[in-house]
């Protein structure tokens, strides 16, 4: 029995991956041999992008509180000890919402921060 060499498994893994190469320039995006590689080095490159959002996003959520924070007169360690002691668990992301957004709350947990720190 002859064996099958364009069977549609074939078809369909390299099929695969030159829907996933599609946008690549050249040949990355038309030779299965070439779009294979490519499609492997994306695939690292959005693992490692998918861990540097979240270190990125937590460096912009602490540069936003430490803005906010500086000018009603702290920093941003001092404010972040003082939520601590005062048994305030708000995570980053809700404290840089609150100063951009709800500037008047944001303003009275400084307040209350700063009375704690007294």
């Amino acid at each position: 029995m002859p064996r099958a060499v364009d069977g549609t498994k074939r078809k369909d893994r390299r099929k695969k991956i030159l829907e996933q190469a599609k946008g690549y320039y050249g040949r990355r995006s038309t030779n299965t041999r070439i779009a294979k590689d490519a499609v492997a080095k994306a695939g690292q490159y959005a693992y490692r992008g998918r861990k540097e959002k979240k270190r990125d996003f937590r460096k912009l959520w602490i540069a936003r509180i430490n803005a906010a924070v500086q000018a009603e007169g702290l920093n941003y360690s001092q404010f972040m000890h003082g939520l601590k002691l005062a048994n305030i668990t708000l995570n980053r992301k809700a404290l840089s919402n609150m100063a951009v957004e709800d500037k008047a709350a944001f303003s009275a947990l400084v307040k209350t921060v700063k009375e704690v720190l007294a």
